[in-house]
């Protein structure tokens, strides 16, 4: 029976126990990344009040203009992550190299969307927040395989933490009268087929062959588009509901254009643990070594009847 009385904090004090590799550091760099974006929710509830919302003027690592928020939660959660202790380094969508901890100590490596879907802000649209946790290595880059912990925070009419540690996915919902994370959603397992699929039709005229057969017959079929601009919002959907998200390669962009460390990594890890599959240009993205930080790769992923039928075409 699910304990919905069960904190997030519960739960990962009972993984120590029961589910290596969870330990004391795991559990503390995951509660301040529950934290982190405790306070991005709060100020996300306030966008339209508060003066968070427009760009900063600049841009990223992958050339996109980052909003005064996107800045903000990066600010926050990088500076909180290594504030604790745990941290060898953390690598951010926002960063164009990953930023150390001052005595190069910590035991761990975080990567982080901050936030995900950022272009939805000044609409009050969906957003999210999307993080890895490896092991400290010889090297930064590592198979997304190598993945302890992953997990993704959706913004939206209640605010939702997805968390994988390996060993099955767990959700969890704020519950804002007593600040805390709730155990809301036990063991998600996606169903093995879907009627639903998530992708960016605007670029349309740049997609492949495969993916326009695809398309047509899946929507010959009765299948339903729900897309929303925010990854986390719309693979959330197809992880409950079932169905395909889909971002692949085009004509525009032959390597794909979601990062492989910050969003495919973290995303696929969770839909595989929850009983579904991913592919990257024909082979599982977990199985691919980076070869750097902002590396791009094509995905699809979701139910695993729906993802094998891409797969064929």
């Amino acid at each position: 029976m699910l304990n919905k009385s069960q904190t997030l904090t519960d739960f990962l004090l009972h993984e120590e126990i029961t589910s290596p590799p969870v330990n004391g550091s795991l559990t503390m760099v995951l509660l301040q990344i529950e934290n982190s974006v405790k306070i991005i929710g709060s100020h996300i509830k306030q966008s339209g009040l508060v003066d968070i919302l427009g760009k900063t003027g600049y841009k990223n690592a992958f050339n996109d203009e980052v909003q005064r928020f996107d800045d903000l939660s990066n600010t926050l959660l990088v500076t909180t992550l290594l504030s604790s202790g745990e941290v060898y380094a953390v690598a951010s969508e926002e960063l164009k190299e990953p930023i150390y901890s001052k005595n190069k100590g910590g035991d761990f490596i975080v990567c982080i969307d901050p936030l995900d879907g950022s272009s939805n802000v000044d609409c009050n649209a969906s957003l999210g927040t999307i993080f890895s946790i490896y092991k400290k290595g010889d090297n930064i880059l590592q198979k997304g395989n190598d993945q302890i912990a992953a997990g993704y925070v959706l913004y939206g009419p209640s605010i939702m933490f997805v968390l994988t540690t390996g060993k099955g996915v767990n959700g969890f919902t704020l519950d804002p009268s007593i600040g805390s994370f709730l155990l809301s959603h036990s063991n998600i397992i996606i169903p093995e087929k879907g009627s639903q699929y998530a992708i960016n039709e605007g670029y349309s005229s740049n997609f492949t062959n495969q993916t326009k057969k695809f398309l047509k017959s899946f929507k010959s079929n009765g299948a339903k588009l729900r897309y929303s601009g925010c990854m986390v919002s719309d693979v959330h959907r197809i992880l409950i509901q079932g169905g395909i998200f889909l971002y692949p390669a085009d004509n525009k962009n032959p390597n794909g254009k979601l990062r492989l460390l910050y969003e495919i990594n973290p995303m696929a890890f969770i839909i595989n643990q929850a009983g579904g599959l991913a592919v990257s240009d024909g082979i599982d993205p977990l199985t691919i070594l980076p070869n750097s930080v902002n590396q791009t790769m094509s995905i699809v992923l979701g139910s695993k009847d729906n993802v094998k039928i891409y797969k064929s075409f």
